[in-house]
């Protein structure tokens, strides 16, 4: 599958998840997607924010915060993150006609 102009953007971009162990500035930040998003299946790419290979394992289980995270605390935390992604993409121009 090819990557979608989104998932392009993340490239050069700061990590807007930030978690414990963040790593900004650093250039591993990658395109994340909202796991499942109660859908049982992967989000689309809309649904999606800017996160550092940190901040990305965390919420998709590869790592572990001590203590840790609750639940609806960390999706939260997702939900905030792909809002100031979104603006990030409308101040970029990825999202078209909308209005913010």
């Amino acid at each position: 599958m090819a990557d979608s102009k989104f998932t392009k953007s993340a490239q050069g971009k700061p990590c807007q998840l930030m978690l414990e162990g963040c790593m900004p500035e650093n250039n591993t930040v990658v395109f994340c997607h909202l796991n499942g998003a109660g859908m049982g299946m992967k989000a689309l790419d809309i649904h999606g924010m800017y996160a550092c290979v940190n901040c990305h394992d965390l919420i998709d289980g590869r790592r572990q915060a001590d203590p840790p995270y609750e639940k609806e605390w960390l999706e939260l935390q997702q939900l905030r993150a792909v809002i100031r992604t979104q603006r990030i993409m409308h101040r970029n121009g990825l999202l078209g006609c909308l209005k913010l």
